[in-house]
């Protein structure tokens, strides 16, 4: 047993140690692959409740209350209208 032998033995080892850690890797690698597409996939359909949620929202409660508030501006807008033509050009008793 020289120092040939045991060198050849140190790289066997190293290699045959690199190649567990390889495969270690690519197996943790892959785990947090499904893990995070999993994930993905949920929020994906959490976006997509939230779209459908926002939609309804806004056609059955934003658009009738944009409509009501448009009508009352409306009717605001007409009565200081109408106001305007009966009040008084004059400031004093005379006038």
């Amino acid at each position: 047993m020289d120092i040939g032998w045991f060198r050849d033995l140190v790289i066997c080892i190293s290699g045959l140690v690199v190649t567990i850690v390889v495969i270690f890797v690519g197996v943790l690698a892959y785990m947090l692959y499904n893990g995070t597409r999993s994930v993905l996939n949920s929020l994906e359909a959490t976006s997509e409740n939230i779209r459908e949620i926002s939609s309804t929202v806004k056609d059955d409660v934003v658009r009738p209350v944009a409509q009501l508030v448009a009508i009352v501006q409306g009717i605001s807008q007409g009565i200081d209208l109408v106001s305007r033509f009966f009040k008084k050009e004059g400031g004093g008793k005379d006038g």
